[in-house]
């Protein structure tokens, strides 16, 4: 349906990433703002190579179920929409879908066990866009499988999930203030940095990728009207990437050994996360 490739997205993307990563260190440097710490980096590299891994041993099976799928769409888009309406649908669903997909890995324990490492930072700037968890390729697909099944075509989904994930980079900086009228209807930094900070109002808020109009709609919008606190709210103090990978799970272990009853372990697995289980340690 079109020409669009992974490949080409990566080929324009990454050159474009490393860039806007560059000009943030170069002003922040220039403006004596702490914004990276080596340390960090490193940690973020770490949990990068390992979410690379998974997910390019998993990437070939999550087409391969989505072509399955396919087969058994609902509708047949390419009857009834332009490519380009095809196209704009798909953003928009993948969005969607993502925002349920990051709202309840907040909500659901063992999902916040994946998930926590994104925010294990206490920094904020475009390199903590790539501190993704080892194990998201995975806990992504049960959400992500509906969209063929609804029609979407699986080669779009895959190159606009590529593009969605870009842009997601844009949010995790600290250089870019208020931009007006868009904080209306994106995912701005502005919006992105509440999403990553422990303040007790900015908690749980703010899940969109691209548009925050889902958080609008489903309450969980909140503007930046005082500083972010970077973090957990136990933060992890370590910057190893295996240990951050795995204390949320050894944490929720533990918890289930110390259970009486089925019901109390079902609720320590999935029921949300509370303030003792926001961190972890070892």
């Amino acid at each position: 349906m079109t020409d669009i490739t992974i490949g080409g997205v990566y080929a324009v993307g990454v050159p474009i990433v490393l860039v806007i990563i560059l000009i943030e260190v170069l002003i922040t440097n220039w403006r004596n703002q702490s914004y990276y710490k080596h340390e960090d980096s490193f940690c973020t590299a770490g949990l990068l190579a390992g979410n690379i891994a998974v997910g390019l041993f998993f990437k070939g099976g999550t087409l391969a179920l989505h072509a399955y799928l396919y087969q058994f769409r609902i509708i047949n888009l390419d009857g009834i929409l332009s490519v380009w309406a095809i196209w704009l649908l798909t953003f928009v669903l993948i969005d969607f879908i993502f925002y349920c997909y990051h709202r309840t890995s907040h909500r659901v324990r063992f999902l916040w066990a994946v998930h926590m490492s994104h925010h294990s930072s206490e920094k904020m700037n475009f390199l903590v866009s790539f501190r993704q968890a080892w194990f998201a390729p995975i806990s992504k697909i049960p959400f992500f499988m509906c969209l063929p099944v609804a029609g979407l075509d699986p080669t779009i989904i895959a190159v606009a999930g590529v593009i969605s994930t870009l842009w997601g980079i844009l949010g995790h900086t600290q250089i870019i203030g208020n931009l007006g009228p868009l904080e209306m209807v994106f995912n701005t930094p502005s919006h992105h940095r509440v999403h990553h900070g422990s303040n007790d109002q900015y908690i749980d808020k703010n899940y969109g990728n691209l548009l925050i109009v889902w958080d609008r709609v489903f309450g969980a919008f909140e503007p930046e009207n005082e500083a972010v606190k970077y973090g957990l709210v136990n933060n992890v103090e370590t910057f190893d990437p295996i240990k951050i990978t795995f204390m949320g799970w050894v944490s929720m272990v533990e918890d289930i050994k110390s259970c009486v009853g089925f019901r109390e372990g079902f609720n320590k697995v999935f029921g949300p996360p509370n303030t003792r289980t926001r961190g972890g340690s070892f």
